[in-house]
């Protein structure tokens, strides 16, 4: 008969599992968000807060950070409006540059950066 062993906590001393961070090829962090001002976090993993910089542009605050800003992300929005939407980042020099604690997203609407009623984004790093 197979077994199997269920563990809802593992504790370290060095905190490797409580963001997953031990483990490859997993979420790093997730968060969905109220795009308005001030931005309000329904959900995450690994996000400390959300800082609303203006009209559909946030930073994301990881609650533990990663060893270098070389993560790789993708997100999705839920428009206000009938409209397109979708999670935009760019290294524009005006806007800011990711950091291992915190990634500058916009949320984008025909070109122009716009809030939006529901933000999604995953976050992945070796």
């Amino acid at each position: 008969m197979a077994g199997g062993i269920v563990v809802n906590t593992i504790n370290t001393d060095t905190g490797l599992f409580s963001t997953n961070n031990a483990y490859l090829g997993v979420a790093k962090a997730w968060v969905n968000f109220v795009g308005n001002n001030p931005a309000t976090i329904n959900s995450s993993f690994n996000v400390s807060s959300i800082t609303y910089t203006s009209t559909g542009r946030y930073v994301v605050n990881f609650t533990t950070a990663f060893s270098d800003s070389y993560y790789s992300y993708a997100g999705s929005s839920c428009p206000v409006a009938d409209t397109t939407q979708f999670v935009q980042t760019g290294y524009q020099p005006t806007y800011g540059t990711n950091t291992a604690s915190a990634c500058y997203l916009a949320v984008v609407n025909s070109g122009s950066a716009s809030n939006s009623a529901f933000v999604n984004v995953v976050f992945f790093h070796s």
